[in-house]
C-alpha cells in the first residue's frame, strides 16, 4: 500500500470516529433521539428551540413581506416530481411513496408472507405522491403561464427527503430547508444567488459561526452525471457556505446553498416571464438540522452557556 493512500485511509477514518464521537454526544445529550435507521432521527424540544432560534435569524434576513410565503406538506404529486426531473439526475436519492391497494385475498398473501418474514412490498403499489426532494419543488407548479411584471418571490420552508444514510449526523434522511426562491429573468435570478452569497454569510457570522463560500455541485448520477457536475462548477452555478465541523479532518459541510437553475423550471413547468422569455430561478436554501449541528459543535452541547449576544439574537 502506497503512503499516501495509507495517509487517506487514516485520515479518513479518523474523521469517521470524529463524527460517530459527535453522534454520540448529540444523542447522549438528548438533543437527537436514535432510531433503527441511519441518518434518520427525532428531535427534543431543546433541538427545536434552537432551529426556531436560527429561523429567526433567516427570517430577519430574509425579504419579509415582500415574499409570498408557502409551506408544503412533506409529499407532492408524482406528476409534479416527474416535471421537476429529479429522477433524471438522483435517482439513488429518490423517495416514493407505496401502498396497498389489492383484494381481501392478496392481503392475506400479504400477511401470509410477512408472517414468515418475507419481503411483502411486491403488493403495493405506487401512490400518486412522492416525498419531497426540495423544499422549493412543489412551489414552481402554481406559476406555470406568464408570471406577473418583476416575477415571484417565494419564503419556502418545509421537509426534504434524500435517501442516503450514515452515521454523519450532518448527513440526515429528512431535514428542513428554509428557502428564498426567485423567479423571474436571467439577471434576477443570477443576481438573487449572488446577493444571498453575503448575506447568507452575515447569518452565519450572526450565530458566530466561521463560514466559507465554496463553488459546488450537486450529486449527479452515473457517467452522465459527472458532466453535469463539471458544467455546474465550470458555470458557477451553485456556491456553498460551509463550516468545518472537524477542524483540519474535513473539508467543511455545507450548510446554506445558493443555486441558480437558469431556465430549467422555467422549460418544465412552462413559466414566461412578462416579457414572454422561458423565466429563470435562483434559490437559496438554509440547511435548518446543519445549522442547529454546527452550533453544537461550535459552542457546545449546552445552549445555556452558549455566547449571550447569539442566545439574544435567536431569543433563547
Amino acid at each position: 500500500m502506497s503512503t499516501d493512500i495509507a495517509v487517506e485511509q487514516e485520515e479518513t477514518s479518523e474523521l469517521e470516529r470524529a463524527r460517530r464521537a459527535f453522534r454520540a454526544e448529540l444523542l447522549g445529550a438528548g438533543l437527537l433521539v436514535d432510531t433503527s435507521v441511519a441518518g434518520l432521527y427525532g428531535r427534543s424540544g431543546l433541538f427545536e428551540d434552537i432551529v426556531d432560534g436560527i429561523d429567526a435569524v433567516v427570517r430577519a434576513a430574509g425579504p419579509g413581506a415582500s415574499a409570498a410565503r408557502f409551506r408544503f406538506p412533506p409529499v407532492f404529486p408524482r406528476t409534479s416530481f416527474e416535471r421537476t426531473d429529479y429522477i433524471a439526475s438522483f435517482p439513488n436519492l429518490t423517495g416514493a411513496v407505496n401502498t396497498f391497494t389489492g383484494t381481501n385475498a392478496e392481503h392475506a398473501q400479504l400477511l401470509a408472507a410477512r408472517a414468515e418474514g418475507e419481503s411483502w412490498d411486491r403488493w403495493l403499489e405506487p401512490t400518486d405522491t412522492m416525498l419531497v426532494s426540495a423544499a422549493c419543488h412543489p412551489a414552481y407548479p402554481m406559476f406555470t403561464g406568464v408570471l406577473p411584471d418583476g416575477g415571484a418571490l417565494l419564503d419556502v420552508y418545509g421537509y426534504c427527503f434524500r435517501h442516503e444514510p450514515a452515521f454523519d449526523p450532518a448527513r440526515m434522511q429528512a431535514f428542513r430547508m428554509h428557502e428564498f426562491v426567485r423567479i423571474g429573468t436571467a439577471d434576477q435570478a443570477a443576481d438573487h444567488r449572488d446577493s444571498w452569497i453575503e448575506r447568507g454569510l452575515e447569518v452565519l457570522s450572526d450565530l458566530w459561526l466561521d463560514a466559507s463560500p465554496v463553488i459546488a455541485n450537486d450529486p449527479f448520477f452515473g457517467r452522465a452525471g459527472r458532466m453535469l457536475a463539471a458544467n455546474q462548477r465550470d458555470e458557477n452555478l451553485k456556491t456553498e457556505l460551509t463550516v468545518r465541523l472537524y477542524g483540519d479532518l474535513d473539508d467543511g459541510t455545507a450548510v446554506v446553498s445558493c443555486n441558480c437553475h437558469q431556465d430549467h423550471f422555467g422549460v418544465t413547468f412552462d413559466i414566461a416571464t412578462a416579457g414572454g422569455d422561458v423565466a429563470h430561478s435562483a434559490c437559496v436554501g438554509f440547511g435548518m438540522e446543519r445549522i442547529a449541528l454546527a452550533m453544537l459543535r461550535t459552542h457546545g452541547m449546552d445552549p445555556s452557556r452558549w455566547p449571550s449576544a447569539v442566545k439574544s439574537r435567536m431569543s433563547l
